[in-house]
């Protein structure tokens, strides 16, 4: 499954990418013509019986594929299969400005490398069964974000509309610009509700994970919740104040070398299987890096053992 607009890739590149995994299996090329039509390439996958769904885009473009494959429903489940082998498996070739998902797998960060890393494991029927997050009914691969995060990823998504090229530079021009002029800063209106769980209240933000690294800036991790992990449940990392010095100590410890992200305004969270955030006002919400619009309250659950992806 192609996303003929994915950022790091030609169409020469392409054809050589799919003339290599043509050598070694039989394969049916679809491509993307918009916003949500890998969600239903990969759901009719599902359903026709295929093996394995390979990708070349973002997370944006596996963000789609994942819900079409997690929502399908397979003409045939043979008795003692397991809900990740009723599906077919997933393999991602790292297309896209970051490739989040496909790095945190241990993938090569260039689509060739990560090629080649794809058909050894086909070859050796090499996999690993990992978990996924779901937000209200929609699935995630490695985060979600609930307030400034997601305002950030709307006004970058905006500029790139302009024309603008993805770069860390965009990002933090976006984010300081998003945090100084258009976050209220000093009336922090979350809450996250947990089973059993006395409510964690006035929270300004909110991260969570289901893997890590959160993200890569060019090379480097950046790790809110550095013990994220595809086999546990969901990690969340919340600021309960937006204040400039403690928010940018904050920030600066998603960078170290060891990472754990501590203080006074910091709530973190471990190995969660379910929470929802509810807020007095709408919050900007993304899921892997897409902006999905504002919210007011998002079921966040843990999916354990969801899908088996080729790495």
């Amino acid at each position: 499954m192609v996303n003929p607009k994915a950022t790091t890739t030609s169409e020469r590149s392409r054809d050589v990418l799919v003339r290599a995994l043509r050598s070694e299996v039989d394969l049916s090329v679809r491509y993307t013509r918009r916003r949500g039509h890998a969600t239903v390439l990969a759901r009719e996958a599902a359903e026709e019986g295929v093996d394995v769904v390979v990708t070349l885009g973002g997370d944006g473009t596996v963000n789609e594929v994942v819900n079409g494959l997690m929502t399908a429903k397979p003409a045939t489940v043979p008795l003692g299969v397991t809900p990740a082998e009723r599906l077919p498996a997933l393999a991602t070739v790292p297309g896209g400005s970051t490739n989040v998902f496909a790095r945190a797998l241990g993938l090569p960060r260039e689509w060739p490398d990560g090629t080649s890393m794809i058909l050894e494991a086909l070859r050796l029927g090499r996999h690993r069964t990992i978990g996924l997050g779901r937000a209200d009914d929609r699935y995630f691969t490695f985060c979600a974000g609930f307030g400034l995060d997601a305002a950030v990823i709307h006004r970058v998504e905006q500029a790139r509309r302009r024309g603008r090229v993805s770069t860390p530079a965009l990002y933090f021009r976006s984010t300081a610009a998003q945090y100084f002029f258009r976050s209220d800063r000093r009336h922090p209106a979350i809450a996250l509700e947990r089973p059993g769980e006395v409510a964690e209240e006035e929270l300004a933000t909110v991260i969570i994970q289901n893997t890590a690294p959160w993200t890569y800036l060019g090379d480097r991790e950046v790790n809110p919740n550095p013990d994220a992990s595809f086999d546990l449940g969901l990690d969340v990392l919340a600021l309960r104040q937006l204040r400039v010095a403690s928010t940018t100590r904050t920030v600066t410890q998603f960078f170290s070398a060891k990472p754990d992200p501590h203080g006074k305004q910091v709530l973190r969270l471990h190995d969660v299987d379910e929470f929802t955030l509810v807020s007095s006002r709408p919050q900007a919400f993304q899921l892997d890096g897409d902006y999905l619009g504002d919210r007011e309250k998002v079921r966040f659950t843990s999916i354990p053992a969801a899908l088996r992806v080729i790495c």
